[in-house]
């Protein structure tokens, strides 16, 4: 048996303020949208890879995800490291750096955290 990645999912309070934020912050844009009774699902795509990050948002849910002990991650590759760094300075999402590693991270308007790393 082998799998193959398909997507990951980011739940988020404010949906139109998230496709917003990564569609500016990383270039993803929508790539299908799935409307149900109380959610609606967001596919975002970088337009190279297959693999998607879904956007869930409930109607219902006005409270912030708990989102344990911010350990886990989405990381991304950036063709220019340094004009990334610079728009997610301007931006005031850099929530780390480990300049020594040559990489940081940024933090979306729900609190999960993305790894920019430059491109190998």
């Amino acid at each position: 048996m082998s799998a193959i990645f398909c997507h990951f999912n980011f739940n988020v309070l404010d949906l139109k303020r998230s496709v917003e934020f990564y569609d500016k912050a990383l270039g993803l844009r929508e790539a299908r949208r799935v409307e149900g009774d109380g959610f609606t699902l967001v596919y975002l795509t970088d337009g190279v890879t297959p693999f998607e990050l879904e956007l869930t948002y409930l109607f219902d849910r006005k409270e912030r995800y708990d989102l344990g002990e911010d350990e886990f991650h989405l990381a991304m590759h950036v063709k220019d490291y340094e004009a990334a760094h610079a728009l997610h300075e301007k931006m005031g999402c850099i929530c780390f750096e480990n300049t020594e590693m040559g990489l940081y991270f940024i933090e979306d308007p729900d609190g999960y955290w993305i790894e920019i790393l430059p491109e190998t």
